[in-house]
């Protein structure tokens, strides 16, 4: 059946995600209807479960749930989601599409225990259980198998990720370390993207967004096929001004306008009835706006570019043998020349001198990979592979030269599973890891998970990862000059030899099916100790390796469809740091106490939908360049029907977002105010 068949599997499983979910889409305008959505919406929720017309005698419990989800991402076995090793969050297409989300780091709010804010300079804070910063540096992200995983500064580039929203069929969020899985990086969770298969995709689509805030948006995509030949193409133009500007004076304006234009492709040509290539590629540029006349050493301005080419082999003799080879090429490019005046006391030196602000930055990667699964015994499988990889960066500004910084890094890995008993089943794995700053690592993972009941798992994990620094923590030297090349100040120097970061983990968790309840439940405690621990410090700055700190805590996830109508899913997340103050001063403030949030979408009939989006977080300091931001509430809700006209599924939506009170992301200048946008998408 193969990995491609497992992951139709999933989609079929997942109970009303077929042509009716196809024809869902994207949002229409008006913001003097949002008061009236809202308190429509939340009328319509509330008497969902009161409704007599929804209760029906005559439902029997498997018109709620057939089995578990199925995961790919864990282990890099199929496995339904309470034979994972690790704790797994899915966020569907139903969920993508009623959280109203337009930008992807967004849908990462419906995950327990992630931290998201919009920074500067189009860039996201994602952070999960605290040491959240600019540079999201911690995760591993996937798209299809690709790491967007940016090596010369640790951060995902997700504002130039040529994926549109339209396209994602599902997001698989680890929950804890996967180094056994997926190597360095992995370290505190794996984000792993997958986009619709073009089978899924047959005809033409556009959506149009347009709203508040300077939000706009258009996507247009194609799909078809001929013969054993199945393809998708998509471009997409998207706009976005981030933040309400209410400055006290000239130097607080904020400019964050961006404009963002992608164009992706998708081939998959079937060549025997156990052979499958497919190719895949993306281009994006991008016109960012950016920075403040109170940081005129900040580039105003931004040119990004972003280019990848994927290409993979996949042979399934059956569900339980098959094997894959990938391979893929990606360049990420940022040029932002500017020249400004100096502002004394920024720097010491006349005023007359330009200050020499821009920025050039280019990084590639190219990366091949071996996947084979096998299934040994009927009670044991084992996943086994290995990858290579070249990385390079390249800056004057952020390294000083005009070199390129390069390095290889090769792992191989195992995944061995063994049903020992009905009740009990056995995994462990390994990553054997060189990288090229710190040399050879081995990354392994136990775990037992317990049948105590039908429909009631105990899971026990052990496991560690690291992270390797990145080429600017090891090679960083952030330098300003005049235009005349006068050096002005060295804000960051190389450091002395790095070891990774390393994390070790413990996890117990339950996961539970209530079939009389129409309920799926799972929650974990956590035990984390982190190692070797990189932080900056000192003028100019160096990194270094500092003491242990221990991050505990735990968190749950609901899903709850109490009628075929409405369903609802709750994550609620809790977590301590313990540290010393040598390690990082804002360490321990660097995770919220309480995370919580909750989507409920209801079916009003008629082609009519809504949804409703509850998210809190108590008072965080982001680190880094972050500050201090007050405990929130942001409520979002979302209005939509759709219908058919002359053979084209229509969609119109209304989406309103934080409709409570203003709150602060990332800066304290940084005001997300409330704002309304509208969609309307087609397809034929």
């Amino acid at each position: 059946m193969g990995r491609l068949a497992v992951i139709h599997r999933i989609h079929n499983k997942q109970g009303g995600e077929g042509a009716a979910r196809n024809a869902y889409r994207h949002e229409v305008r008006g913001k003097q209807h949002a008061i009236c959505c809202a308190l429509g919406v939340a009328f319509l929720l509330g008497g969902a479960l009161t409704s007599p017309v929804q209760a029906r005698a005559d439902l029997s419990e498997s018109d709620f749930f057939d089995d578990l989800p199925v995961v790919l991402s864990a282990s890099r076995l199929s496995q339904p989601l309470n034979e994972a090793p690790a704790a797994v969050t899915i966020i569907d297409r139903d969920m993508i599409r009623a959280s109203g989300f337009r930008d992807i780091p967004d849908l990462l709010r419906l995950v327990p225990g992630f931290s998201i804010a919009y920074t500067r300079d189009n860039t996201w804070a994602v952070g999960y259980h605290g040491m959240a910063d600019a540079f999201s540096r911690r995760f591993q992200v996937l798209v299809d198998g690709r790491s967007i995983y940016n090596a010369g500064y640790g951060a995902v580039n997700w504002g130039e990720l040529p994926l549109s929203v339209d396209d994602i069929e599902r997001i698989e969020v680890v929950r804890g370390p996967n180094a056994a899985s997926y190597g360095a990086n992995a370290f505190m969770a794996v984000i792993n993207i997958v986009s619709k298969d073009p089978s899924q995709t047959p005809g033409a689509f556009a959506s149009v967004q347009y709203g508040e805030q300077g939000m706009a948006g258009v996507t247009l995509r194609h799909g078809g096929s001929q013969g054993d030949l199945r393809y998708r193409m998509t471009l997409s133009a998207q706009a976005r001004d981030r933040f309400e500007t209410r400055p006290s004076d000239a130097s607080d304006t904020l400019y964050e306008e961006t404009r963002t234009y992608f164009l992706n492709g998708r081939a998959d040509y079937r060549l025997s009835a156990t052979d499958e290539f497919s190719a895949q590629f993306g281009v994006a540029v991008g016109d960012w706006r950016a920075g403040s006349q109170r940081h005129p050493e900040e580039p105003p301005r931004q040119d990004v570019s972003a280019q990848y080419v994927q290409l993979k082999y996949h042979r399934a003799h059956n569900a339980d043998d098959e094997w894959m080879v990938q391979a893929y090429f990606s360049r990420n490019a940022l040029d932002a020349p500017h020249a400004t005046p100096l502002v004394p006391p920024l720097v010491p030196v006349p005023t007359p001198f330009l200050l020499d602000a821009g920025g050039d930055a280019v990084q590639i990667r190219a990366n091949i990979e071996l996947q084979v699964n096998r299934r040994l015994a009927p009670d044991w499988r084992v996943v086994w592979g290995a990858e290579l990889r070249r990385e390079t960066a390249k800056s004057l500004r952020y390294f000083d030269t005009r070199d390129t910084l390069d390095g290889m890094l090769a792992r191989a890995y195992a995944n061995l599973e063994w049903h020992a008993r009905p009740d009990l089943l056995v995994q462990g794995g390994a990553m054997l890891e060189h990288h090229y700053f710190t040399g050879t690592d081995v990354s392994p993972r136990a775990a037992i998970n317990y049948t105590l009941a039908e429909g009631h798992t105990l899971r026990l994990n052990l496991s560690q990862a690291y992270r390797s620094p990145t080429f600017f923590e090891q090679k960083g030297s952030l330098t300003y000059y005049t235009t005349t090349g006068i050096l002005l100040q060295q804000i960051a120097a190389p450091s002395p030899p790095l070891r990774p970061e390393r994390i070790r983990s413990r996890e117990i968790a339950y996961v539970g099916q209530y079939a009389g309840l129409r309920m799926q439940f799972d929650a974990r405690l956590f035990h984390d100790t982190i190692h070797h621990y990189i932080n900056g410090s000192g003028t100019p700055a160096q990194f270094d390796n500092r003491d242990d700190f221990t991050v505990r805590g735990g968190d749950v996830q609901l899903s709850w469809q109490p009628v075929p109508a409405f369903r609802l899913s709750a994550q609620y997340a809790r977590a301590f740091i313990d540290a010393a103050p040598g390690v990082d001063n804002d360490l321990t403030e660097s995770t919220p106490r309480n995370l919580f949030s909750l989507l409920a979408r209801y079916d009003l009939g008629r082609g009519w939908a809504a949804s409703t989006g509850v998210y809190r977080s108590d008072r965080v300091k982001w680190l880094a360049e972050g500050d201090i931001t007050q405990p929130y509430t942001r409520v979002d809700v979302r209005l939509a029907r759709r219908w058919k006209w002359q053979g084209t599924e229509v969609e119109a939506a209304l989406v309103g977002q934080n409709l409570g009170r203003d709150y602060s992301e990332f800066r304290q200048e940084n005001i997300f105010s409330r704002r309304v946008y509208g969609s309307l998408s087609l397809g034929w």
